[in-house]
């Protein structure tokens, strides 16, 4: 038997485990997960809510305001999403539906990722705007959103895609 053979084989097989083994697994996968973006999400909200307290913030222009209270906005949403896992466990725990609560709460990581993303995004064109004023400023920001788009989304779905079995 062959490499791709046997490799084809196990994929085939998959897991042996019951609807609540795999919900179980796939819980405590989600929740390190959301560690992980958790921990990105609230130290880049923390410094943003600090920016509004600073001498430079009263100099910024009408365009930069508005820019940083939108990036704000979108950094209280992704903390929402990223959070609501933990939320959403308590809440129902103990209530026999844990495969339908890994749904919703994989769904809500997503979301706040995508937050996350646009977070990040949008602090990365206030920061980089207030340091240099140069008209490449939006190119920069759109390579790193590229980039991120890349890393985050595009490089798991090409895997998805490439090597779930059909």
């Amino acid at each position: 038997m062959t490499a791709a053979e046997d490799s084809e084989k196990k994929r085939s097989r998959g897991r042996n485990e019951t609807e609540e083994e795999r919900a179980d697994r796939m819980w405590v996968e989600l929740i390190q997960e959301v560690r992980v973006a958790q921990m990105g999400v609230q130290i880049l909200f923390g410094f943003l809510l600090t920016v509004v307290f600073t001498p430079t913030y009263r100099g910024l222009s009408d365009t930069d305001q508005t820019i940083y209270i939108v990036t704000v906005v979108l950094g209280a949403a992704a903390t929402g999403a990223l959070i609501s896992p933990v939320s959403l466990h308590r809440l129902v725990s103990g209530r026999r539906i844990k495969p339908q609560a890994v749904n919703w709460a994989s769904r809500m990581t997503l979301v706040g990722l995508v937050l996350l993303l646009a977070t990040t995004t949008a602090s990365l064109l206030l920061i980089l705007r207030v340091a240099t004023h140069d008209p490449y400023v939006p190119y920069l920001v759109t390579g790193v959103l590229v980039w991120y788009l890349v890393c985050w989304f595009g490089i798991p779905m090409w895997t998805r895609f490439r090597h779930t079995s059909r």
